[in-house]
């Protein structure tokens, strides 16, 4: 009894653990969610203090972004070689310190250098947080897991502009960086304390047979870095010159040949006896993981146009600041929560594949429903439609990032679990352009301004901003009007191509993804069989 007792007294203590530690990875993935948010509302002051240029800002937000896209892989593959937990805290320590270099920046080029090494650093932290999940946590606990750890993760959308908002009216911009440090700092020791595995890392088995390291897969690191970052700039550059720039669709089809040409070598490599490619293209003969992995690009398409649009909408028709805006984003928040918090249940009565369609179904009705905001729409209406989509978004992409880690290897969960983080960090650039360019040009068709110099016109169709400063400068109050009826009727039309995409979500869902008992192989399926990998020491 008393040994049944005490078995019984080290299960609890496990499960309080492996929960604390998901609170742990869930801090870790906020200092990275600040960074991206909080940095919208600094710009204007960075432009002053830096002595910026457009170009400068531009690249202030797109370096990240482009580093962030483009480690994904290379730091999946370090912590399946080194040790998740290790990789982990050293992305920690080096985003708290890039963090800091981007404070103290005196010049332009020294911040954008800076915010190019927390985009590598940032892309440690979400992979490794991430492939964590997989090793705290069984299948059958695992929905609940990124439930908690998905909405924890959105607390960032509001947190940034608001605690942003709030730093730069009563603070020097730096802070604005430095908040990322203790957060970074505290992630490091809570992470250090209770994610288990002191270093260990994951050994294919192959590798462990022989008694030796495989070499790494240099060729396929630089060909899916390579092809993710010139996707990743290419889709920032047609969100920033348009569609019909040269240059953006040369990079993305440079960078669609790079990741064909990394597919065919991975599976060439994978057909070599004892060879360890980067990516074991046989994982994709789950169907949980490959569709799960495509409806988190389309959810995160999907809702990007809200998060597009929306906190221009509240400043520039609504009159409201930075901070205002935050606050006004906490329906969507809410809404994530409330989808995300309890998919586990909803799937294991609905099922995976239920659970995702009615996801996306909630989040198409959000999202056409927004379509119908006006200029003097309610709060409350305004409110329950973002409500409504956010609910949407947050059942379906814990349900398919549930679905695909099923699939996920311990052995391997590093650079399986950054093929999913990289179809999120992609899929938002490529959603911000193309909604983005569907709001401008129906902006541009709805403009009508007075007789105007070639640089007012041109600053005026530049977006709402532009137009709000320009009909200030010229007082004409019919163009003011018409600055904000046009950018209206260009976010409707955006949020309405939104929910279309959260229609085309519903319908893959439905025809593609596995019902039950279909496409799971369980864990010691796809994962270690395919794979050739099983945990050997494996850590969190």
């Amino acid at each position: 009894m008393v040994g049944a007792a005490g078995t019984a007294a080290g299960a609890v203590e496990v499960g309080r653990r492996r929960w604390w530690a998901l609170a742990a990875t869930s801090l870790a993935m906020l200092a990275v969610g600040l960074d991206g948010t909080v940095l919208s509302v600094a710009l204007p002051r960075l432009a002053g203090d830096l002595e910026a240029t457009a170009s400068d800002l531009q690249w202030f937000s797109s370096s990240y972004l482009l580093f962030l896209a483009a480690a994904m892989l290379p730091m999946g593959l370090l912590g399946d070689r080194l040790g998740h937990k290790r990789v982990l805290v050293a992305s920690l320590s080096l985003f708290a310190l890039s963090s800091a270099g981007c404070a103290y920046a005196t010049t332009p080029g020294w911040f954008i250098a800076a915010r190019s090494v927390l985009g590598v650093a940032g892309a440690g932290i979400v992979v490794m947080a991430l492939s964590a999940l997989t090793v705290l946590f069984p299948v059958e606990e695992r929905p609940r897991a990124v439930g908690v750890w998905s909405a924890a993760n959105f607390l960032a959308l509001p947190l940034g502009p608001l605690l942003g908002g709030w730093m730069l009216t009563h603070l020097w911009w730096g802070w604005v960086f430095l908040i990322n440090v203790p957060v970074a700092l505290v992630g490091v020791m809570v992470v250090s304390v209770l994610v288990p595995g002191a270093g260990s890392r994951a050994r294919p088995a192959s590798e462990a047979a022989v008694g030796g390291r495989s070499r790494p897969d240099s060729v396929g690191v630089l060909l899916s870095t390579g092809g993710l970052a010139c996707v990743t700039l290419g889709l920032i550059r047609a969100g920033e010159y348009g569609w019909d720039d040269a240059w953006a669709w040369g990079s993305i089809g440079g960078g669609l040949v790079l990741l064909a040409a990394f597919g065919r070598y991975e599976h060439r490599l994978g057909c070599r006896p004892g060879a360890q490619p980067l990516l074991d293209l046989r994982v994709f003969a789950s169907r949980s993981y490959t569709w799960g992995v495509v409806l988190i690009g389309i959810a995160v398409f999907a809702n990007i146009g809200v998060l597009f649009t929306m906190p221009q909408y509240f400043q520039a028709v609504r009159g409201t600041d930075a901070m205002g805006s935050g606050a006004r984003l906490l329906p969507i928040i809410g809404g994530l929560v409330i989808g995300a918090v309890p998919a586990d249940r909803v799937a294991r009565v609905l099922g995976a594949k239920v659970a995702v369609a009615v996801g996306f179904v909630l989040m198409a009705a959000g999202l056409l429903m927004g379509g119908a905001t006006g200029a003097g729409s309610s709060t409350w209406f305004v409110a329950s439609w973002m409500g409504l989509s956010g609910a949407g978004m947050g059942l379906a992409m814990a349900t398919s990032t549930s679905a695909a880690l099923s699939e996920v290897s311990e052995g391997r969960s590093g650079v399986e679990a950054a093929v999913l983080q990289a179809a999120n960090k992609v899929g938002a650039p490529f959603g911000s352009a193309i909604l983005g360019s569907v709001s401008l040009t129906g902006y541009r068709d709805r403009l009508r301004v007075p007789d105007l110099s070639a640089a007012d016109l041109y600053t005026a169709r530049s977006g709402v901003f532009g137009g709000a400063e320009v009909a200030g400068r010229v007082g004409s109050a019919p163009m003011s009007a018409s600055v904000r009826g046009a950018f209206v009727h260009g976010m409707d039309l955006a949020l309405l191509v939104s929910g279309g995409v959260a229609v085309l979500g519903l319908i893959v869902a439905l025809v593609f993804m596995p019902g039950a008992g279909q496409g799971r192989r369980g864990r010691r399926g796809v994962g270690d069989r395919l794979s050739g990998s099983r945990p050997v020491g494996v850590d969190g």
